[in-house]
């Protein structure tokens, strides 16, 4: 069932037409493990800060945000919300990415995955250490803040990998289903890696949650 959802992410968390009086307004989710279950490869401060003050910020700001679009849209206010677009965009991107995010780490994470999602990764990128690498280097050469992504391109039922910048959101800036992200802003790695990316990235896939990724790849071929 959350694999399902998350093909939708997209879909649920964006501006809802109706009253504003109605709206459902987000809120942050609870991480599946505590602060420090990642350690030693994530350290407990990054992540409390990540998901407490980062990730709802985003919340926070996107209803605060969406608030003033649905004011703009029941007065007709087309310069308003077209105005509010970019916050939209930053606030709700940021609080889709996190919480596909959190479901896609785990202490008992690592390895390779198993089944057809190893299959479709060596049929799309010739092996999985190929993947590996592949997903790391375009991760490393994001510019400035953003996120690398493993994504099904369901038109062509295939697998791709992308970067984001800033808090785009896959499904939303380039067609492709989110599966599994790595978010490359500082905010997820300098406490603890400083200015080296390259070591974080080293360190995240000793606790990538394969299973997670696993069932949405599943759940999105449907």
């Amino acid at each position: 069932m959350l694999c399902r959802a998350a093909c939708s992410t997209g879909r649920r968390l964006g501006p809802v037409a109706g009253a504003a009086g109605s709206r459902h307004k987000h809120s942050l989710p609870d991480l599946p493990y505590d602060y420090g279950a990642l350690e030693p490869h994530i350290n407990a401060q990054i992540i409390q800060l990540h998901h407490s003050k980062h990730h709802a910020a985003y919340v926070n700001n996107f209803n605060a945000t969406e608030e003033k679009y649905h004011e703009a849209l029941a007065k007709g206010d087309v310069t308003t919300q077209v105005a509010l677009q970019p916050a939209l965009k930053f606030n709700g991107g940021g609080h889709i990415n996190h919480t596909i995010f959190w479901t896609n780490l785990s202490p008992k994470g690592g390895g390779e995955p198993k089944g057809e999602l190893l299959e479709a990764i060596k049929r799309d990128f010739g092996s999985f250490e190929k993947f590996k690498e592949k997903l790391t280097a375009v991760s490393v050469g994001v510019q400035g803040s953003g996120w690398g992504w493993l994504g099904f391109n369901k038109e062509q039922g295939r697998l791709q990998i992308a970067a984001c910048s800033n808090q785009d959101p896959l499904q939303g800036t380039t067609g492709l289903i989110p599966l599994l992200g790595i978010d490359v802003w500082e905010h997820a790695y300098y406490l603890q890696y400083k200015n080296v990316r390259p070591d974080y990235l080293k360190a995240i896939w000793n606790v990538i949650n394969w299973e997670n990724v696993t069932e949405r790849y599943t759940a999105c071929k449907k």
